[in-house]
């Protein structure tokens, strides 16, 4: 049973940086499409990245493109989020989620994800 856990959350200035972690366990990402999710107050759950189970980066949202950066280290089984430039629009909580490459060819919306940490928060304020 896979097992994700997120962590690097926190509070940032406006323009700050930050780098979320999403540590697998129980199976390796290998297997796995992994996306980034975040769900501000109030709205839904919007898939922001995925990289496929060959460590590729699949899709940016729009809303991110040029300053978060999706990556993975399969040697710790850990996927990354780099966040640059962050705005007040980010702030959320983010959420790692996976779904098995056999099940799909790539990420899936909310509800096609089959695994999901338990999210970490990302304040941005001045």
């Amino acid at each position: 049973q896979l097992q994700l856990v997120e962590s690097g959350g926190g509070l940032v200035q406006p323009g700050g940086s930050l780098r979320l972690s999403c540590t697998a366990s129980g199976s390796s990402l290998d297997y796995y499409h992994i996306g980034w999710f975040r769900q501000a107050p109030g709205k839904e759950h919007e898939l922001i990245s995925c990289i496929g189970s060959s460590g590729s980066v699949t899709h940016y949202a729009d809303s991110v493109k040029g300053r978060f950066t999706a990556s993975r280290d399969i040697t710790t089984n850990t996927v990354y989020l780099q966040m640059n430039g962050l705005k007040h629009g980010d702030a959320a909580v983010y959420y790692c989620a996976a779904v098995h490459s056999t099940a799909t060819s790539r990420c899936r919306q909310y509800d096609g994800m089959a695994y999901w940490g338990k999210g970490t928060l990302v304040t941005v304020s001045s």
